[in-house]
């Protein structure tokens, strides 16, 4: 890819390697008309990669690189374009925290190296720059591809992937992401933890039905402070309330099949009904002495 200016004084190395300060060399630091002419080559990669890829937008630029923590690097071609060269194409990466699935379908929490973008101009594809340019991130990551994740990569880059570097097939995953075979056994375990499954709502118990009945009684009552010093309003909300929270506690005995009420009948039973005296006489004994006095 040319450009109006010198891509050589801009870019002093054969590979350059891009941050959040757009510095490209001692060069380009501190020096105003050099960051803009690299922010252009920037932008202008990103929507060379956008439209090979057709996509709606790009994913590159200038601006979002330096808002996040990404790398792009950067090939030239020293001697094109009457030696003021032309840039050859451009491969970003970042640590991304993602949820994968292993071959077993458990969710796996994962930050690995991730491939977010990959260009190699259109006239100097297969001249074997990808290689050397994908070649040369490994190196300076000290990284094997199959440990990556690779965001929606398409169908040429799958070929690439596959050809130069035997990665296939895939593990399917539910989001963009790709991770290959391997993955899941060459990643450290420092790397990798297991993430509980959640577990699907179900149907709620008529008992808890009864218990939240309970706390919304003790809700509308007025609050302790308030209370009669002997009212059942106090001694609810005195004893029993600290044990609401724990719903599946070891301590709370379990509700009896005869004392269950069938699910559309709990919403019809008055403040004063048995079955809600019950239910309180089973959490507080000293709420049940207060309870035989209202029969």
């Amino acid at each position: 890819m040319e450009f109006p200016f010198d891509i050589n004084h801009l870019f002093p190395e054969r590979f350059s390697i891009l941050d959040q300060t757009l510095v490209a060399g001692r060069k380009t630091a501190g020096m105003p008309h050099l960051q803009a002419n690299i922010e252009t080559v920037i932008d202008e990669l990103g929507r060379a990669s956008a439209k090979a890829q057709q996509l709606p937008a790009s994913i590159t630029s200038a601006s979002k690189l330096q808002s996040q923590k990404h790398q792009l690097y950067l090939l030239k071609d020293v001697e094109s374009n009457g030696g003021r060269g032309v840039v050859v194409g451009f491969l970003k990466v970042g640590y991304k925290k993602l949820f994968l699935l292993d071959r077993q379908g458990s969710h796996v929490e994962a930050e690995p190296l991730c491939i977010l973008d990959f260009y190699i101009a259109e006239n100097l594809q297969r001249y074997g720059y990808g290689r050397e340019l994908f070649d040369f991130m490994l190196q300076h990551k000290k990284l094997k591809p199959v440990l990556m994740a690779y965001d929606r990569p398409s169908p040429k880059f799958l070929s690439f992937l596959a050809k130069h570097y035997c990665l296939t097939p895939s593990v399917p995953q539910a989001n963009n992401f790709v991770v290959f075979e391997g993955f899941f056994v060459n990643i450290s375990v420092a790397q990798l933890r297991k993430v509980p499954l959640r577990k699907p709502d179900g149907e709620i118990k008529p008992y808890s039905l009864m218990e939240r009945e309970v706390v919304h009684q003790e809700q509308r009552a007025r609050p302790w402070p308030f209370a009669p010093p002997h009212s059942p309003q106090r001694s609810v909300s005195s004893q029993c309330s600290p044990s609401l929270s724990g719903g599946s506690s070891p301590s709370r005995p379990r509700p009896q099949a005869a004392q269950v009420p069938a699910l559309g009948r709990s919403r019809e039973q008055s403040p004063q009904s048995p079955l809600l005296e019950r239910c309180r006489e089973r959490r507080s004994s000293s709420l049940n002495r207060s309870h035989q006095g209202l029969h």
